[in-house]
């Protein structure tokens, strides 16, 4: 990432500085500025966000927007759960919710705004990154792309519409990922539906230089901006190539998730959660099994119901599916797991949570529904 040292950053009037903003010519820069917390979402950014994306709707000297995250690690690691965490614990539950309900508006904001808002999806994009990016009209990813959709690691459920496009993605891909928490890669993005084109880390300048020239450059477009052809048609790695398909970078890794689609499909298929970590326990494949160690180690409640609300997103528009999400929101919020997960993984870090339900077949089916209020 260059330095944008001609820039001037500001956070929004009367907002803090985990975000700041710039014009870029006829580009509005976002940039996520807490580096040291992988620029995670507090409520102040929420806040920040929500004023500046509105005002730059509205501004006919804005023709695009453009999302970044400052430092070296990535776009962003997802909401700030911690603060969640000691929120509801301290008994001010309604804190959480007023902070899920900031959040997705932000997110329905960036999937119905109304110019281009094209997201540097570089490095780490994780959880609340996901919403703030995902849902734009233009998603580059690069070779550094780490995204996903931790929140069963954490006992909670993927937010933010997540599992609107993973609910559409090829086959059982979508319900791979949000089942395991595993993080994907560029080429896997956009399998999955969460990005446009894979195009070199390297190339950011070209691509703000491409948007500066015409703001209304899709993905495809831009992507060709920064391909280094040769003779034969093939990528050339050391200057990369970018890539529309599920391809990395240099154009010679095909996606994972395509790659596991047999065993992937068959293991995933169907609304039982139990049945499924039953398949993958006992398939030949090794990875499989390893994706079946993964889902087993995550909370069985959050994973059952993550499934129901994967399958119901199935026919829910992204409003939608941040509506569910929002009333799973309390559920989540009063279940012990949550504030559990989140002390394992990331207050005590032993990486040893003590889920309510031993394992998944002790999670009822109403159980399920009732935290869908059916």
């Amino acid at each position: 990432m260059r330095d944008d040292a001609s820039l001037t950053w500001q956070p929004a009037e009367g907002h803090g500085a985990g975000v700041v903003y710039a014009v870029d010519g006829p580009l509005g820069r976002v940039r996520l500025d807490r580096p040291r917390a992988i620029n995670a979402l507090d409520r102040p950014s929420i806040d920040s966000l929500l004023h500046q994306l509105r005002a730059w709707a509205d501004d006919d000297t804005i023709a695009a927007v453009v999302l970044d995250g400052a430092g070296e690690r990535g776009l962003c690691a997802g909401g700030d759960v911690r603060a969640l965490r000691e929120a509801i614990l301290a008994g001010r539950e309604q804190e959480a919710l007023d902070y899920w309900e900031a959040e997705y508006a932000v997110d329905a904001l960036v999937a119905a705004y109304p110019k281009p808002y094209v997201a540097w999806m570089d490095g780490i994009v994780m959880g609340g990154g996901v919403g703030v990016s995902a849902h734009g009209s233009v998603r580059l990813v690069t070779e550094r792309t780490q995204l996903a959709m931790p929140e069963v690691v954490i006992g909670f459920f993927p937010d933010v519409a997540g599992l609107h496009p993973l609910s559409r993605a090829p086959g059982e891909t979508g319900t791979h990922v949000a089942l395991t928490g595993a993080p994907v890669g560029g080429a896997d993005a956009v399998l999955l539906g969460m990005a446009d084109a894979v195009v070199p880390s390297s190339t950011q300048e070209e691509v703000l230089a491409a948007l500066r020239e015409d703001p209304t450059r899709d993905a495809a477009t831009l992507a060709s901006f920064v391909r280094t052809p040769d003779a034969a048609g093939d990528a050339d790695p050391a200057g990369g190539r970018a890539s529309t398909g599920t391809t990395d970078p240099a154009g010679t890794s095909p996606s994972w998730l395509q790659q596991q689609r047999p065993w992937i499909d068959e293991c995933y298929a169907g609304d039982d959660a139990a049945e499924i970590l039953r398949r993958l326990r006992e398939h030949s494949e090794p990875a499989a099994r390893e994706a079946g160690e993964l889902v087993g180690s995550r909370s069985p409640h959050s994973v059952a119901v993550t499934l129901e609300a994967l399958r119901r997103a199935a026919s829910l528009t992204v409003e939608e599916v941040l509506a569910q999400d929002l009333r799973l929101g309390p559920v989540f919020a009063a279940h012990p797991d949550f504030a559990e997960g989140v002390r394992a993984q990331l207050v005590d870090k032993d990486r040893l949570p003590r889920w309510q339900h031993a394992s998944l077949a002790d999670v009822t089916r109403a159980e399920v529904l009732a935290a869908f209020g059916t």
